[in-house]
């Protein structure tokens, strides 16, 4: 008898490959009115191609952008995997009524109007999320800008574009923020794995996310912008696992407000300071540095140590660098006798041999590139920082072009300060496309270099007896009772 053939097995898909990868779209809210939310989500869907069918819903059943449209998503004729909602709060339980018959297995609610606007938006919300439930429908939302996934190209935002391909994902709970890191990163030449504008986060959590985004091999770090941590058990036992392999970084806001008085504030940020350093975690303090490490980590290996080699054509700002590092808990490197040798070799007479290497206000691009090869082959460095300051006899462009070919030292991180205006903006243009993280001031890059260090020495020490400080000392039973249950 003629051998029968067998069906493959078919691909098991995580519940969460919805967001990611669907194979259709329904946009709940599309229009064809300009500067409406629900025309931009519909061209980012349509421009960026993601492999899947698009159907626009609109309550009067008319085309929009000239794609045939449908009055609910039951209408639809053919299965829709993700559902994009931009639509009144009031009529958001309704719409996922209609998701749960059509079988839709996602949503992302656009929508605001929800626990921001008071005791009738958190109502909506318990009825979104009962219906949800009892449906098997995942939400994303509500109050967000949207989902973007560079790798399969989808575009579920209203975003002004898609995000370059990279390998950081990015999860945050608000949405401008969103907007303005991937606006920064089309100049810097960054690319993303992933942006989730997640918003009061009603359903899929942090941790779940973490988890999902800990397997996913087109993401190698993790950027969090946190204002809420809500299930905190499932956060710190996904980032524990996940941490060992991929940064995760946090900035938490409304730490002066997370709580009713301003004692009880204190007591909750310090719990989960000492939460997150042991699980792995690396908290960012300031925005800026949001931005700097999402560059430092797509482009840069994290450092083993933190002695730091600082290049300088200018001392004022080698000794502000090298006093950031000091007064941060970093080291100056010591650099070893035969590379003081093989600098005193082209510096002149009056060179001082010692680290930040100081090249003088007369150097050119050929003592650049020598001083930059010699100090980062030192077995000494753990990182780089190359400083140029704009003088008569400087030339940024061209420095940044003798520099750009050291962009992969051993295992070892180099960063530049390029300080100036236009010259400076040029070589920075040059840095960047090599991949080399540029900051306008050398105190910034010094602090992304210990950051890159607080988190290789995070995950170095996960699994070891930790001991845990904070401000408030009650902080530290709270976190280990809280770290115990996991």
């Amino acid at each position: 008898m003629p051998e029968i053939p067998t069906c493959a097995a078919p691909v098991s898909r995580h519940e969460l490959d919805v967001f990611f990868s669907p194979r259709s779209v329904a946009l709940i809210g599309a229009t064809d009115t300009p500067r409406e939310v629900g025309r931009s989500i519909l061209w980012n869907l349509i421009s960026s191609p993601f492999g899947g069918t698009v159907y626009p819903i609109n309550a009067q059943g008319k085309a929009v952008l000239g794609i045939r449209s449908y009055p609910s998503v039951t209408a639809v004729p053919e299965p829709v995997d993700l559902a994009v909602v931009v639509a009144p709060a009031e009529t958001v339980p309704g719409v996922i009524r209609e998701c749960a018959t059509a079988g839709v297995t996602g949503a992302v609610l656009i929508s605001a109007g929800f626990r921001e606007a008071g005791d009738r938006g958190l109502e909506l919300e318990r009825k979104t999320l009962e219906i949800a439930r009892a449906a098997g429908i995942r939400l994303i939302g509500p109050n967000c800008l949207g989902v973007m996934c560079t790798v399969s190209g989808l575009n579920a935002t209203f975003a002004p574009a898609m995000a370059r391909r990279g390998s950081v994902a990015l999860i945050s709970q608000s949405g401008a923020l969103c907007s303005a890191l991937l606006d920064w990163s089309a100049r810097e030449h960054i690319g993303f794995s992933s942006v989730l504008s997640v918003g009061s986060m009603l359903d899929v959590s942090w941790g779940s996310l973490i988890d999902y985004l800990g397997s996913d091999p087109n993401t190698q770090s993790i950027v969090i912008y946190m204002e809420s941590i809500g299930d905190a058990r499932a956060f710190l036992s996904a980032a524990r696992e996940v941490a060992l392999d991929k940064p995760i970084l946090v900035i938490r806001a409304g730490r002066s407000a997370s709580q009713p008085g301003p004692e009880q504030s204190v007591s909750c940020d310090a719990i989960l300071v000492a939460a997150f350093l042991r699980v792995g975690v690396l908290r960012i303090d300031e925005l800026a540095d949001i931005f700097h490490m999402t560059e430092v980590l797509a482009w840069q290996p994290r450092p083993a140590g933190p002695k730091l080699t600082i290049v300088t054509n200018a001392g004022g700002p080698g000794l502000l660098a090298a006093d950031a590092a000091i007064s941060s808990g970093g080291e100056l490197a010591q650099l070893a006798p035969q590379s003081i040798a093989a600098l005193q070799e082209f510096l002149p007479s009056h060179w001082r041999p010692t680290n930040p290497v100081d090249i003088l206000g007369e150097a050119d691009p050929t003592r650049y590139e020598k001083a930059v090869e010699i100090a980062g082959k030192d077995s000494s460095t753990d990182g780089l920082l190359v400083i140029m300051t704009p003088q008569a006899m400087s030339d940024p462009v061209e420095v940044a072009n003798r520099v750009a070919r050291f962009s992969h030292l051993d295992h070892r991180p180099i960063l530049a300060s390029w300080m100036g205006g236009v010259k400076a903006s040029e070589g920075e243009a040059i840095l960047n496309r090599a991949r080399i993280p540029t900051f306008s001031f050398p105190d910034d890059a010094v602090r992304a270099f210990l950051n890159m260090w607080r988190y290789s020495y995070n995950v170095r020490s996960l699994y070891e007896t930790p001991t845990l400080t904070a401000r408030d000392p009650r902080a530290v039973g709270e976190a280990g009772q809280l770290l115990a249950t996991i």
